[in-house]
């Protein structure tokens, strides 16, 4: 949007929140256009129709009689929500979501039927040009994402609550999608591998494609781009068991595919889904700011539609990338809600309007914050030569318990292993009090960090 037309719709904007109507002319004398030639009405007429596009302006009358109704409350009247909007509970909502709200809960049959719009990959969109987010709204989701620990290598905020982060995002992003486990539940199956009672197997297959899908992103923080393979890597861990077609996970569609309870119909030439997927992941590296290279993945990709199904997931997981990367605080969608999830999209989907999806963005980033320095400030500082050698320690650790090692051979063992992984000697002596604090300190509440079943675990303690 240009500078003059952002101008003008904000002038439209705040004039109808004063006035019950208004007129072409009445929008050129607030603007102080003298002398309204056919340019300057032209200008006003095309943000008048975005406008209404947009679900926030109706046209009423003809010729020099139209005059534009906002769709919105008017000032000082109580803007008591529908009861449909109740999802949305205590959330800020902008003049312009709550417009866009309104549209996506009318009927189906009351919405237009779309299509996927290139342009609002190709041209609505240029990185650091365009921003989803506005200056101030970046500078306190920055604030707010920021920890309180010094600068460290990428990743390492988030291996420092990689428990936490496991059960939450896996939880949530899965309970998103109808997913019936509870957080406990949840626990339980990340840390010891058990199944709630009476639940369907791919639910249980779902959060454990979430944890394993979470960890590879942990693990792939010291790559410098988003790559192609990468987000296919994190559908193919997200899809595995799920999908009819095996060889579907991790490839980007070749079928057409629709969503229930929208009118969009996604991209269906395999041809251009690829162009456009490729050009998702092109802009997706360029974008500077971390919370707008967020957002951009999680709107576009969810978009784009690009594989046969789990692309909502996908998205969350891939949205968390940036923010990994640079040691911010992970969105974890905690408290938010699946039917405001959902009408969030459907303003995606049906008017590519974010409005909804950013406020409804903000909040949730907040709610994982708070979440996030809660624990870290329980945790305390972490130990960095323990997060650099973190894979070292848990293969050496998993190994002492699977292979039975008896408490008279764990030392040695424990050393023989350390010099098979060629440890520098400038960290090895630390890094053996580190191992062996770490085996002292074993239960069956934290054996899960190890991949170390419950039974492994009891017959090497038998023998301690």
């Amino acid at each position: 949007m240009t500078t003059k037309k952002r101008d003008i719709e904000q002038l439209v904007l705040g004039l109808l929140k004063e006035k019950a109507e208004l007129s072409v002319r009445a929008v050129a004398e607030a603007a102080g256009m003298s002398k309204l030639d056919e340019g300057d009405r032209k200008a006003i007429r095309r943000v008048l129709t975005a406008l209404i596009k947009r679900g926030l302006l109706e046209a009423r009358g003809a010729a020099r009689a139209r005059v534009y109704i906002s769709l919105t409350p008017a000032q000082g009247k109580t803007n008591k929500r529908h009861p449909s909007l109740d999802p949305f509970n205590d959330i800020p909502l902008s003049q312009e979501s709550e417009s866009l709200l309104n549209y996506v809960s009318q009927s189906l049959q009351a919405r237009i039927p779309v299509g996927y719009n290139q342009d609002f990959l190709r041209s609505a969109y240029e990185p650091n040009q365009n921003f989803y987010f506005t200056s101030s709204q970046r500078a306190e989701l920055l604030k707010t994402g920021t920890p309180e620990i010094k600068s460290r290598p990428a990743g390492t905020y988030a291996r420092a609550i990689l428990n936490r982060l496991l059960i939450d995002l896996s939880w949530n992003s899965s309970r998103l999608e109808g997913n019936t486990y509870s957080l406990l539940e949840t626990k339980r199956l990340i840390e010891f591998g058990e199944s709630a009672a009476g639940k369907d197997a791919a639910e249980a297959q779902m959060i454990l494609n979430h944890k394993r899908a979470i960890e590879y992103i942990i693990e792939s923080t010291t790559e410098e781009k988003i790559t192609v393979h990468e987000v296919c890597s994190i559908h193919a861990l997200l899809s595995e068991n799920l999908l009819g077609d095996p060889s579907a996970t991790g490839r980007i569609r070749q079928i057409a595919v629709g969503i229930g309870g929208t009118n969009y119909m996604p991209l269906e030439n395999p041809h251009v889904l690829n162009e456009c997927f490729q050009l998702f992941i092109e802009k997706l590296n360029l974008i500077q700011d971390p919370f707008e290279q967020s957002f951009f993945a999680l709107v576009q990709l969810s978009y784009l539609q690009a594989f046969e199904d789990v692309n909502k997931r996908t998205a969350r997981l891939v949205a968390n990338i940036p923010l990994i990367k640079k040691n911010l605080r992970p969105l974890s969608f905690i408290n938010i809600d699946q039917e405001a999830y959902v009408k969030s999209l459907l303003g995606i989907y049906e008017k590519n309007d974010v409005s909804l999806f950013r406020d409804l963005y903000c909040w949730g980033y907040k709610r994982s914050a708070q979440r996030y320095s809660a624990i870290q400030q329980a945790m305390g500082e972490p130990n960095l030569l323990k997060l650099k050698y973190r894979s070292a320690i848990q293969d050496i650790i998993h190994n002492i318990i699977t292979e039975k090692v008896a408490g008279p051979q764990v030392v040695h063992r424990v050393k023989s292993l350390m010099e098979a992984k060629r440890i520098p000697e400038v960290d090895s002596v630390e890094l053996f009090e580190i191992i062996e604090t770490e085996i002292v300190s074993l239960h069956d509440g934290n054996i899960a960090r190890f991949k170390i079943r419950p039974s492994e675990f009891q017959e090497w303690k038998s023998l301690q």
